[in-house]
């Protein structure tokens, strides 16, 4: 037993290491963030030199072909990481019950340090926060027009774990 319990111990080490060496050498802006049951995935993508948001994000569901868009809004009076979280919107002139209508989630978005501390998402060009808090997500989507047979059938948890960095 108390082999047992080293092992496991050993294993959480390795993996809260291995986060905080990934979020050290990753910008935000090429994070890869898994819920804890790896059925939800947030890929940050770099942002257009004349984007009006502060970073972009894909959110899929790994066990479907739901593949929704994100993006970070710095919020004006207080400073806060806004998302939002938007599928199948119209494109060009759009009113805003045309957006209302295709937004999934809005919120803050929390980066979490390996401090266990929360704040805003780091900028897209400093290192990866090492986790994601994206409160009420899961009852966001249960509750969205993705919530269907051949799209979204799970809900994410709103901690999602970095996992990777890509180029």
């Amino acid at each position: 037993m108390a082999l047992r319990s080293a092992l496991m111990l050993a294993l959480m080490v390795t993996v809260a290491s291995s986060a905080e060496a990934i979020a050290a050498e990753c910008p935000q802006a090429n994070a890869i963030y898994q819920d804890r049951d790896k059925a939800f995935e947030v890929r940050f993508l770099p942002v257009p030199v004349a984007a009006a948001t502060s970073h972009m994000f894909k959110l899929a569901s790994l066990k479907t072909d739901l593949v929704l868009d994100g993006v970070v809004l710095p919020a004006d009076e207080v400073e806060r990481s806004i998302g939002t979280i938007l599928h199948n919107c119209p494109e060009g002139d759009v009113t805003g019950a045309d957006l209302e209508a295709c937004t999934i989630w809005e919120g803050v978005l929390y980066g979490i340090d390996a401090k266990g501390e929360i704040g805003n998402l780091p900028a897209a060009t400093a290192a990866a926060a090492e986790k994601l808090l994206v409160p009420d997500l899961g009852r966001s989507i249960r509750y969205s027009s993705v919530w269907d047979a051949g799209k979204a059938t799970v809900e994410p948890w709103d901690v999602f774990t970095l996992t990777g960095c890509h180029a």
